[in-house]
C-alpha cells in the first residue's frame, strides 16, 4: 500500500481548496465521498476519459481535500473532512449542505 503526496493539514490552503471544489465534476466526486466511506477511483470516474477523471482527482488531493491510497494497481479515495474541519472548520459541511446528493 502506498499513499499518494498530499498536503500537511497546516499546508492546506484556502485558494487551492475553493479551486478544487468550484469544478463541478470535482463537487460531484466530493459529495459522493460525503459518507465517509472509500471508493475505489473507477468507481467516481462516471463517463469522463482516464486523463480527465485523473486531472481531477489530483486536483482534489493536492489541494487536500482527498486521500488517495494507492492498492496493487487500484486507487481508493477518501474524503479528508478532519483535515478540512480543522483548516477551516464548517467550511466542507457548508459546501456539502449546498451540494445535491449524488446518485
Amino acid at each position: 500500500m502506498r499513499m499518494l503526496p498530499e498536503p500537511e493539514v497546516d499546508e492546506i490552503e484556502l485558494p487551492a481548496v475553493l479551486f478544487a471544489l468550484s469544478d463541478p465534476f470535482r463537487l460531484a466526486i466530493v459529495s459522493a465521498l460525503r459518507d465517509g466511506g472509500e471508493r475505489p477511483s473507477g468507481e467516481l470516474a462516471g463517463d469522463t476519459p482516464k486523463s480527465t477523471h485523473s486531472h481531477h482527482l489530483r486536483t482534489l488531493r493536492e489541494a487536500g481535500v482527498t486521500r488517495t491510497r494507492q492498492v496493487g494497481t487500484r486507487c481508493m479515495i477518501s474524503l479528508r473532512a478532519d483535515a478540512l474541519h480543522a483548516r477551516f472548520p464548517g467550511l466542507l459541511d457548508a459546501v456539502l449542505t449546498a451540494t445535491p446528493v449524488t446518485a
